[in-house]
């Protein structure tokens, strides 16, 4: 940023690259005529030196010789170029732009319930579900701005592990360090608990928008209450719910054996019931068999939840054509002067 002292037009640091580089040209295209006015001079320089006027001097050529004052006749036609050249810049509208940007958004409330029971220790996922689906949670609350989020866990009981925050650091701690298998004693897949408890984090937000993750691997086998009751109740306080089933079907490897051989346990998921969850909270049903597919519905949701985000710029602009119009002024007064000095070619002028 240039001094201060700069908006007094006549300092010379106004010719500065400085104070060039800083400029916005409203038409910058009229600086291309600057050198024109220079080969302008240049020809009307040669032309003149052909056809001006001379006048015979009857004196031996050994005794001619060039006073240096005869160079500042050169002044006058310097001032007029430089007094064009100032205006030309003038014309450019030289500007300085402060532009300031204020961005907003209502933001989105988001649950992650996240299933934690023994058959989330399954391999079809590396390294297995419940460390896919903590990577996959991360990267999604990397991708998210300003919105609330919370974390859910569940197996036989559910339990909040955050309330809605925007502290993201603090997630990524518990994703990290307080999601395992053994956060909860109680076995089973309590899926209409998860849900209560995550409505239950959401019934007093504000938020323009609430939405909640469900990802489970199981049939409801625990909890006090059916999962479609807690979906309605979700429903009634306008939560959207996105249901994941996670695993593939039939026999998929758990544990190995003696000799280092995977185990095989068949796989069951109630599709039906995450399906009707997802209807009831007006959002959908994915099914995934692998990691990527998880990450591609994580990054899909991303997509559907993003919060609209409001901008309002301020613009503020500063012409210094006026600086420039000063100085070319001076320069053609200066002009004007020296044509009634004895530095002017009478013979030509």
């Amino acid at each position: 940023m240039l001094d201060q002292t700069l908006y007094k037009w006549y300092s010379l640091e106004w010719f500065t690259p400085t104070a060039f580089k800083s400029f916005d040209w409203e038409f910058f295209f009229v600086l291309y005529a600057i050198p024109l006015v220079l080969l302008l001079f240049v020809m009307k320089w040669l032309i003149g030196s052909k056809i001006k006027q001379k006048l015979p001097v009857a004196l031996p050529k050994k005794e001619l010789s060039k006073h240096w004052t005869s160079y500042l006749r050169f002044i006058p036609n310097a001032l007029m170029a430089l007094a064009l050249i100032l205006l030309l810049t003038a014309l450019a509208r030289p500007q300085r732009t402060n532009e300031q940007v204020e961005q907003w958004s209502e933001g989105i409330d988001i649950a992650l319930v996240i299933d934690i029971s023994e058959s989330m220790q399954i391999e079809d996922f590396k390294p297995n579900r419940l460390e896919a689906a903590k990577r996959t949670a991360r990267t999604f609350i990397e991708g998210r701005q300003q919105d609330r989020i919370g974390l859910v866990i569940f197996s036989g009981d559910a339990y909040s592990l955050s309330p809605l925050t925007t502290d993201y650091e603090l997630l990524y701690k518990f994703i990290e360090e307080e999601i395992d298998f053994n956060k909860i004693e109680n076995r089973g897949t309590a899926i209409g608990s998860a849900i209560a408890v995550g409505t239950n984090r959401m019934r007093e937000s504000e938020a323009a928008s609430k939405v909640m993750i469900l990802l489970s691997d199981g049939d409801n086998t625990a909890g006090n209450i059916d999962p479609i009751t807690a979906a309605e109740l979700a429903a009634a306080y306008d939560i959207k719910i996105y249901t994941i089933g996670i695993g593939k079907e039939g026999k998929v490897p758990f544990g190995k054996d003696f000799f280092g051989r995977p185990n095989y346990v068949e796989n069951t998921l109630d599709e039906t019931t995450l399906r009707e969850i997802a209807k009831i909270g007006s959002g959908q049903f994915y099914r995934v068999s692998d990691n990527q597919a998880l990450a591609n519905v994580f990054g899909l949701i991303d997509e559907y939840e993003k919060a609209e985000i409001k901008e309002t710029r301020y613009k503020n602009t500063t012409d210094f054509y006026a600086i420039y119009l000063s100085w070319g002024i001076v320069f053609f007064i200066l002009y004007l002067l020296s044509k009634s000095t004895f530095i002017s070619n009478i013979l030509e002028d």
